[in-house]
């Protein structure tokens, strides 16, 4: 993969060719190494992994910016770019030199999974998290899924505002939110299904003991359209009274629980951390098999907040990953577990230079 980026964030200009195993980004904080990772990630989604909008991303006193990534998938090289500028507000992005008009069409051409500390809240936190976790790794796995949650959603919007205006309409937009949203859940149980013996093996590699589970909170049943029209009659009363849709996907949860018990309010911070990079490995699994290739993996400060037992595990289950290509980032060298065996790259003031 070879990264360039202008005016992005606090960073200089950057044009990297990381080599196919990866590397080690190794500076003080506040120096730039998230953002490398983050400017990474950008042409997956074109959105920040932080949950930034994109003029917060502009170099500070700059016009905009631009940030490219070249890689190969399948024997063929590819190049998406985006060029954001700041006033007027406009986006502008390119795949193989071609502009491209619907952002939908361009999601998820370039794959890579990425780990933030704020990811923890997977584990730790509500179930809008674990929502957009699921929904994301799957519509990157499957243009059928994205379009799904795109008209299911565009459904539940229509359907809560009727709800709203009290509107006699509010039946007119059910038989896509039904149609959509049985899509939405059946999709979601098979990948379950799936992968629920796979997160517990991740689990299990951090070098955790205890049992875990992940199970699917929701109406099983709404994987059928058929059983919509009965659910929706019976929480009709609710629903106006709310002016909103109390059932569907969008309320439903992914729970992991250790030891038969909520993970979420039982664990420690490592089995949360632990938890969370088991959920990234099982993300970058479902990848490289539904789309047949290999994203690469972001991983910021990873092994903080973990003990020297965790540390050795995660570094050994990355040296069993082969084919991914790992990007990860630490203050310093002696903060990396031995035996990872990165290229050293230095990130100070925002120039990234290679160790020697």
């Amino acid at each position: 993969m070879q990264l360039a980026a202008t005016g992005f964030r606090n960073l200089e200009p950057l044009a990297l060719s990381v080599p196919a195993e990866g590397v080690a980004l190794l500076g003080p904080n506040g120096h730039g190494k998230t953002n490398v990772l983050e400017a990474a990630y950008y042409p997956v989604l074109f959105r920040s992994f932080r949950s930034a909008a994109d003029a917060e991303m502009v170099g500070f006193g700059g016009p905009g910016f631009k940030v490219e990534c070249r890689y190969a998938d399948q024997g063929v090289t590819h190049n998406v770019a985006v060029r954001y500028t700041a006033s007027p507000k406009r986006k502008r992005i390119t795949v193989d030199e071609a502009d491209i008009e619907r952002l939908a069409d361009a999601v998820g051409l370039w794959l890579a999974v990425a780990f933030i500390p704020t990811d923890t809240s997977l584990a730790s936190g509500p179930a809008a998290g674990r929502r957009l976790y699921l929904d994301r790794l799957l519509s990157l796995a499957d243009r059928e899924y994205l379009r799904a949650l795109t008209r299911y959603r565009a459904a539940l919007a229509q359907r809560n505002a009727a709800l709203k205006q009290h509107s006699s309409t509010l039946a007119a937009f059910e038989p896509a939110l039904i149609e959509h949203g049985a899509a939405v859940v059946r999709r979601r149980l098979e990948w379950l299904q799936e992968t629920a013996g796979l997160f517990a093996e991740e689990f299990r590699a951090m070098g955790e003991t205890a049992r875990v589970e992940v199970r699917y909170l929701g109406r099983d049943s709404l994987a059928e359209p058929g059983a919509w029209p009965e659910a929706l009659a019976e929480a009709r009363s609710r629903d106006e009274a709310r002016g909103t849709t109390t059932v569907g996907p969008h309320r439903d949860d992914l729970v992991l629980e250790l030891d038969g018990r909520p993970l979420r309010t039982y664990g420690s911070t490592g089995q949360h951390r632990s938890a969370t990079v088991a959920l990234k490995l099982l993300e970058w699994d479902t990848l490289a098999r539904w789309r047949n290739t290999e994203p690469a993996l972001l991983l910021d400060d990873v092994f903080a907040e973990l003990d020297t037992r965790r540390q050795d595990c995660l570094a050994e289950r990355l040296r069993r990953q082969p084919r991914a290509q790992v990007l990860l980032s630490a203050p310093r060298r002696n903060e990396l577990p031995d035996g990872l065996d990165l290229p050293m790259w230095h990130v100070e003031t925002g120039t990234v230079r290679a160790d020697g």
